[in-house]
Order: structure tokens, then C-alpha cells, then sequence
């Protein structure tokens, strides 16, 4: 059947471009590559940053509707049978920018207009956490060692009790607000698209406050000292975080409230020192006893015990009491103390004391010099 000529004048003959080359990606593209391609043009295209921009505009739409296309499995495989002639379940279904359906469309749309927008463009104002605290506190040696049980008093934020939390006198001095309607978003219109932005009059909430609250007085939080117990487990040191969950400041619009968390700092011990779970000490004995040997008194964490020397200790030597360190944090046994041992030798001795050594060194062979001062302040000299 031939068609008259004057209806040739009325035919609009067009033809699409094919979507992959709109996308700039070839046909074995994988669904992320047609995501990625798809948000560089979206960007590049976008009517808010080509305003009376006709030709970025139409890219826009013929952009989107490749990736309409091509983001959905059975769309693109009928694509690429048939390409643009593929039947009414193909392009021919795509219904613009409010047909957010399958695909992910809409979920990659709402990606673009966060980045352009920001986050808060949805909805009303999301529950904010509360923010976390610090404590600092210091304790003893001792109490690092065995843990401890105490009182704390943390000054916070939180919710006013009065209102509960909506900064109105009552509930019925809570009003919709009258700009947004209750919804805390005002849309507007933005070439074809219909966009949102927060409500400048309720500041997103979506009601006004008639009558503030006498206490908070429309703050909706109050400062205030809570006293929390705490339980300092043993063998924390300096710089150990304990954390209390969800005792830091109270959340706003429901959310939840902060931690707390506290941090440790151990005083030093006039006779102990931390070495890991271990703990160092140094002690004194005579003369007489490292070299026969004895019996000494030692202080440790738990008391004092009596600790053995062993005959011929030299000075420096380090002896070990098993056990009598500290605990470890995370319940992996207990250290040892570990005693660094010196050698006290007399600044003055009798006359019979210099003789008894001056002849222990005349047994030994050691000469005795009288012009040095004898063998004792060579003992003496030797162990300082």
C-alpha cells in the first residue's frame, strides 16, 4: 500500500541512539559499570547545574532512560534481541522520573539527589544520637591490682523529664505546623522535578511548640549530675578505657544516648613498679647474709613474706615470687614479683670487726693494705 504524498510532511521520523554507546560502555558491561557510567552523566547532565541548558536537559532524559532500560535484567536482555523496537514491556514502559520501580532506579536517584541536596532532603528530622562522655579517673597502685567498686558523678545532658523530651509545656501546647502540615519537608518544583527541602518555620519537625516548657524551656534536655556505679576490673592500668554503654548524653527526637567511657590513670607506688602484669621491687641486705645466705622480710601486694636468700647472692641478682604480681585484664593469669637484690654494706665497724675481716682476707690470700683504708673499704668500694 503506497502512502500519498501529503502525509509524508506529517511523519516525525526519529531514531534513538543505542543506550549503550548513550552510557559510553560496551555490551558485556557489568551491571556496576552501567551503574558507575550512569552517575557520571546523571551529574554531568543534571538540570540544576545546566539551568536553561536545553541540549543537557534532553541528555538528561535519554540518559535515564538508557539506564531504565539496561538496569533491569529482562528489559536489557529483550534489548538486546530486539534492540529499540522491543515490545511494550521495553522502553516504551518507561514512565519518566515517577516510575521508581524495578531496577533500582529510584534507589540510585535518590543517591544523585543526596549528593546534590544532602541527606536531610527526606522525611522529617532524623533521631540524632546522643554524644559520647569522658570521664577521667585516678585510683591507687593496689587498686589497679585487685579492681575496684566505686561511685561517679557525670555531669549530662538529659531528657527533660517534664516534658519528656518534646520541649512543650503539655501535649496540647503541640501544634502541626502550619508551613510543612506536619511533615517537616516543603516541596517545591525545580524544572520537572518536585524536590524537598526542611521546613525553615518548624526547623524539620513538622509541629510547633505553643507553650514552652518551664523546666527546659523548649530545649527539651536539662544538665544534670548523675552519680553511676562503676566496677574497675583488676589489672587495668594507665591509660585503660572502660566503656559504660548508652550513659553519655541523652539522644534528641528519640535517639539513642551516647556512651561513656572512662579513662584510667594509676598513681605511682612508693616501692612497686609495673613491668607489664609483673612488678619490680629492690631491697637491701647485709653483707653477711648474701654471702651465708638467710632469711628477709619482704613486702608484696597481698602482705609480707618471709623471702629465702641463697647463699653467695651477688648483688643485682633478681629473685622471683610466683604469682604475686598482678592479674591480668583479660583473665590471663597473674604475674610475678620479680626482687631486685643489693648488698648493704656498714660505713663503720669495732675494732674486732675490721680484725675478724682483715683476717677472713688473710685466709682468702687478699692482702691488707693499711694505707688504703684495709680490706673492708675494698668490700666497701666494691658493692657501691
Amino acid at each position: 500500500m503506497s502512502v500519498p504524498n501529503h502525509y509524508w510532511g506529517k511523519v516525525r521520523l526519529s531514531a534513538k541512539r543505542d543506550y549503550y554507546e548513550l552510557l559510553g560502555v560496551g555490551r558485556d558491561a557489568t551491571d556496576e559499570d552501567i551503574k558507575k557510567a550512569y552517575r557520571k552523566l546523571a551529574h554531568r547532565h543534571h538540570p540544576d547545574k545546566n539551568p536553561d541548558n536545553k541540549e543537557s536537559e534532553e541528555r538528561f532524559k535519554e540518559v535515564n532512560e538508557a539506564y531504565e532500560v539496561l538496569s533491569d535484567p529482562e528489559k536489557r536482555r529483550k534489548y538486546d534481541l530486539f534492540g529499540h523496537g522491543m515490545g511494550a514491556g521495553g522502553a516504551g514502559g518507561f514512565e519518566g522520573f515517577g516510575g521508581f520501580g524495578a531496577g533500582g532506579f529510584g534507589d540510585i536517584f535518590e543517591d544523585i539527589f543526596e549528593d546534590f541536596f544532602g541527606a536531610g532532603t527526606r522525611g522529617r528530622r532524623r533521631a540524632e544520637r546522643g554524644a559520647d562522655l569522658r570521664y577521667n579517673l585516678e585510683i591507687s597502685f593496689e587498686e589497679a591490682a585487685f579492681g575496684i567498686e566505686t561511685k561517679i558523678n557525670i555531669p549530662r545532658m538529659e531528657t527533660c523529664a517534664a516534658c519528656n523530651g518534646t520541649g512543650a509545656k503539655s501535649s496540647t501546647k503541640l501544634s502541626v505546623c502550619p508551613t510543612c502540615k506536619g511533615n517537616g519537608q516543603i516541596r517545591f518544583q525545580q524544572g520537572f522535578f518536585t524536590l524537598s527541602r526542611t521546613c525553615t518555620h518548624c526547623h524539620g519537625e513538622g509541629r510547633i511548640i505553643l507553650d514552652l516548657c518551664d523546666k527546659c524551656h523548649g530545649k527539651k534536655r536539662l544538665r544534670k549530675e548523675r552519680t553511676l556505679s562503676l566496677k574497675v576490673p583488676p589489672g587495668v592500668e594507665t591509660g585503660s578505657r572502660l566503656k559504660l554503654s548508652e550513659e553519655g548524653e541523652a539522644g534528641i527526637h528519640g535517639g539513642t544516648p551516647g556512651d561513656l567511657y572512662v579513662v584510667i590513670t594509676v598513681r605511682d607506688h612508693a616501692f612497686f613498679v609495673r613491668e607489664g602484669n609483673d612488678i619490680l621491687c629492690q631491697v637491701s641486705i647485709s653483707f653477711v647474709k648474701a654471702a651465708l645466705g638467710g632469711k628477709a622480710e619482704m613486702p608484696t601486694l597481698t602482705g609480707t613474706m618471709s623471702l629465702n636468700i641463697p647463699p653467695g647472692t651477688q648483688p643485682g641478682s633478681k629473685l622471683r615470687l610466683k604469682g604475686k604480681g598482678i592479674a591480668d585484664v583479660r583473665g590471663y593469669g597473674i604475674g610475678d614479683q620479680i626482687v631486685k637484690i643489693t648488698v648493704e654494706v656498714p660505713k663503720k665497724l669495732t675494732p674486732k670487726q675490721k680484725e675478724l675481716l682483715e683476717e677472713y682476707a688473710s685466709t682468702c690470700g687478699e692482702e691488707v693494705d693499711p694505707a688504703g683504708g684495709g680490706f673492708f673499704d675494698k668490700v666497701k668500694n666494691m658493692f657501691e
